[in-house]
């Protein structure tokens, strides 16, 4: 039996400091994809940083948005995951011609960087952390995350494909000051321990196993505290307003030269598809004296 997509489990070890997710998404990644003509490698590379995402947005409190942006000078240029505190996704990627199947050598970034950030809601602070991109998995980068800007080591296991995702984190809870040096000692032994075992899933397992069997057949020595799925489901932000802001911030010579060359103005949102077509009326609105638009959010 497969188990049930667009879903995010917590889970606990009790008698360990341990926590993980697990999270499935099947209707939700299919959504972020149907627009895109992605390569193989590129599709898959998205998937497991939505994947990613959607772990790292049940694992970090915040009330907002938290994007994975990865940057680099090969063929996919920037590849962006994003997940609301709510569980809402969207993602996208640019990338130039990459034959199907074919990963250059260096990776699919090359040289370049993971940026984290956490876009708290109504007006919070903007947090943000970066790392080099250090390897060609995106999990041993997201790692690297977790260790060097949250001192919380984490260890990863993502698998994409065309119809579904899926990953699963587990991070070490600090045992505190109380802790003895017996006790920190068998925590470290433990760590190691449940290391090695995540890196026996297989991905057609992480895929396919409903949550409770996949949990016993790694952690057959350990109590663990399955909790209820958390749904997640796709959602673009994107509405008119905001592209109007975008049009504004072009300004009116560029922007009216293209109501000129076209008869209208139409911007097509790179995550959903959607198209916001603006004909010579709204074009006269949006640079009226006193009209004003909410700034316009970029990628970041």
């Amino acid at each position: 039996m497969t188990a049930p997509g667009d879903l995010l489990h917590r889970f606990l070890f009790e008698r360990l400091p341990v926590r993980g997710h697990l999270v499935r998404l099947d209707a939700s990644w299919r959504a972020v994809i149907e627009h895109h003509e992605y390569p193989e490698a590129v599709k898959t590379a998205l998937g497991e940083a939505m994947a990613a995402c959607a772990l790292m947005a049940g694992a970090l409190k915040f009330e907002g948005r938290l994007s994975l942006q990865f940057e680099g000078r090969g063929p996919v240029r920037l590849l962006l995951a994003q997940c609301t505190h709510r569980h809402a996704i969207r993602g996208v990627a640019r990338h130039d011609e990459l034959p199907p199947g074919v990963v250059t050598e260096g990776g699919l970034f090359g040289d370049g960087q993971l940026a984290v950030t956490i876009e708290q809601q109504e007006g919070g602070e903007r947090y943000q952390g970066v790392v080099p991109l250090e390897s060609e998995r995106l999990s041993a980068n997201l790692e690297a995350y977790f260790e060097r800007s949250e001192q919380l080591p984490s260890r990863l296991v993502l698998a994409a494909t065309p119809d579904r995702v899926a990953g699963l984190l587990l991070q070490r809870v600090a045992i505190g000051d109380a802790g003895t040096d017996a006790q920190i000692a068998e925590a470290d032994d433990a760590w190691r321990r449940l290391g090695l075992v995540a890196a026996t899933l297989t991905p057609r397992e992480l895929l396919d196993l409903p949550c409770h069997d996949l949990l016993r057949l790694l952690f057959r020595e350990d109590d663990i505290r399955l909790f209820d799925g958390a749904p997640v489901f796709f959602q673009c932000s994107c509405s008119r307003e905001r592209v109007a802001g975008i049009l504004q911030a072009l300004g009116g010579e560029e922007v009216h030269s293209l109501l000129r060359e076209r008869g209208d103005v139409e911007m097509r949102c790179e995550f959903c598809n959607r198209a916001w077509r603006f004909d010579a009326v709204d074009v006269a609105g949006l640079f009226s004296p006193g009209s004003t638009q909410p700034a316009p959010p970029g990628l970041h």
